[in-house]
Parts: C-alpha cells; sequence; structure tokens
C-alpha cells in the first residue's frame, strides 16, 4: 500500500510539472530578417485531453494543434499542414521551461533545414478596461500629407515603395510595410484608407494585433473579413464599400479590449484580445508598440492616419 501511495506522488509531481506549460505564451523567434512574433495557448498538457491552438504556422491562422506530449520533460506540439500546403511535413515545436520561460526549436518533418530557435514568456495580465475612465489626449496625426516621415520600412532589405501624391500615402507593392517610429498604448485610431479590387492589407496595432483591410464588398463576414480581429474575430457585419471608395476604420483600444468602426457601423465592441495575430513584429504584449500599415501584399491608400491616446 506504501509503494502505491509512493507511486501515486510521484505520478501526481509529474502532472503537475507538465501542466507547467499550460497557458497562453508569446513566442519570440530567432530569424533573420524583420522581428516577429508568434503565440500559442495550451491546455490539459499531460492528460489526453491536451489541446491548442498557435499563430502563426500556416496562411497567419489561427492554426489548431493536432498532438502536445512530454517527452522526457520536454514539451512536444505538432502541427500539421493544410492540404493545399506546400510544406513536406508536419510542424514540430520542441520546448523545455527554463525558468519562467521556454526555450525550443521549431523544425519541419521531411526538411534538412536547421531548426528555428525561439524563446516565450507567459502573456500578461492586462488589467485595464474600457470602463469609461479614459479621457482623450492632443490627437497626434501620424502622416503630415506630405511624406512618409515618421514611418519607416518593417523590412529594410525590401525596396521602398511608398510615396505621397496630392496629399495621399500609397504602396507599389511588393514592398514593405510601414512601421511607425512612435508607440502608443492605449489610444483611438481615425484611418482614412483606399483599395482596388483584390486588394488584400491591415492595420496592426501596438504591431501585435491586425485589424484586417479587405476588398470583400458584400460577402459574409468571417474571420479574415475586412474590420476583423485577424483570423480570431469577425465583424459582426460586413461594412465594406466597393473598391474605389473611400473607406473609415474609426479603432478604440484599451487594454485587450478592441471596438472598430467601420464605415459608421461598429462592427467589434469591446471584444477581448486572446493575443497576437500574424502580422505581429514583436511579442512584447505588456509594453506600448508601433503600427504597422501592411504593404507587402496588394494596393492601399491612406488619406489620412489620426491618434488620440487615452489617459486616465
Amino acid at each position: 500500500m506504501r509503494k502505491l501511495f509512493l507511486l501515486s506522488l510521484l505520478a501526481a509531481a509529474a502532472l503537475a510539472a507538465d501542466s507547467d506549460y499550460n497557458g497562453r505564451w508569446d513566442i519570440t523567434p530567432m530569424i533573420d530578417g524583420p522581428r516577429r512574433g508568434w503565440w500559442v495557448e495550451l491546455n490539459g498538457v499531460g492528460t489526453p485531453q491536451a489541446n491548442g491552438t498557435f499563430v502563426s504556422a500556416y496562411n497567419g491562422d489561427r492554426n489548431k494543434i493536432d498532438s502536445i506530449t512530454v517527452e522526457n520533460g520536454e514539451l512536444v506540439f505538432v502541427i500539421k499542414p493544410p492540404n493545399n500546403s506546400r510544406r513536406p511535413g508536419p510542424s514540430v515545436y520542441r520546448a523545455r521551461l527554463v525558468g519562467d520561460k521556454l526555450q525550443g526549436v521549431f523544425s519541419i518533418e521531411g526538411q534538412s533545414a536547421a531548426p528555428i530557435k525561439w524563446t516565450a514568456v507567459r502573456a500578461p495580465v492586462i488589467k485595464d478596461r474600457d470602463d469609461g475612465a479614459w479621457k482623450e489626449d492632443k490627437p497626434i496625426d501620424l502622416f503630415n500629407g506630405r511624406d512618409t516621415s515618421g514611418w519607416k520600412a518593417l523590412n529594410p532589405a525590401v525596396d521602398f515603395k511608398w510615396s505621397v501624391v496630392d496629399g495621399i500615402m500609397r504602396n507599389a507593392p511588393p514592398t514593405t510595410d510601414l512601421v511607425s517610429e512612435r508607440n502608443f498604448w492605449n489610444f483611438k485610431l481615425h484611418v482614412d484608407f483606399r483599395i482596388v479590387e483584390h486588394s488584400n492589407s491591415g492595420i496592426g496595432l501596438r504591431g501585435r494585433y491586425e485589424i484586417q483591410i479587405l476588398e470583400d464588398y458584400g460577402k459574409p463576414p468571417d474571420t479574415h473579413s475586412a474590420g476583423a480581429l485577424y483570423s480570431r474575430i469577425a465583424p459582426s457585419v460586413n461594412a465594406s464599400r466597393p473598391a474605389g471608395e473611400w473607406q473609415s476604420y474609426d479603432i478604440r483600444l484599451v487594454g485587450r479590449q478592441l471596438t472598430v468602426v467601420h464605415n459608421g457601423t461598429k462592427v467589434l465592441d469591446k471584444v477581448e484580445i486572446d493575443g497576437l495575430t500574424a502580422i505581429a513584429s514583436n511579442a512584447d504584449e505588456g509594453v506600448p508598440g508601433p503600427f504597422i500599415i501592411q504593404g507587402d501584399h496588394s494596393y492601399v491608400e491612406i488619406k489620412s492616419f489620426v491618434v488620440t491616446p487615452l489617459v486616465h
């Protein structure tokens, strides 16, 4: 009986150690080029019910993790490629808990490339709430109507093909995304933008959370629609206008609470941001970050970009 009791204690200790991997983690991959951010949520690690999701493995989506195990104290989770993927095999992520961080590597089965190293920290609890106590500070116009001052290339290695003509900032894809030189925390943002047929762009908030810009007039809304928190939360309605017409976003972000008004229609109302989206240029969720204007996919024009910080 005593032996069985000791074995039970050891099993419980092992399960507790496995459960230390549970939670939401902000990941920084050690890759060449622009800094990126990944994100993973793990639940039930060490049990048959282990499950989780990951951003971003395939197409920038929030991908379901297919298997989660712990092998000799090492976490292993695997994401199988979609049917339309050209990858030869599943994506495999391995990590160990070192202090309060994960230290890991990423590889693709069937490829001989060296594994990519990554580190992760627990996603912070952000206590700020959009509770009516926030006051508007002085508005800041991040686009001066003359040039791209105040913005820089997210990827300096790519040709910079942004210009300003007649008070309108536009790109000529393929080119780099733009990132603001200033960082912000809680704010209101007003953007006037215009797109062409088949356009696909976005606005990155704090350099981490994308509000999708898409030419999708008249289509049913989903998590990739215009006004969506990309791959996470669909807009309540499709408020898009036809390609070629000027459109607007009025975005309010306080802590993790997000409100989006698209062309005068509220499409997201104080929704809670779980974590990073694929646009993330950094994984430091607990500190202020820049704005991103996505320009590497297709054409987008910006007529105004006004930020109003929110303060107590």
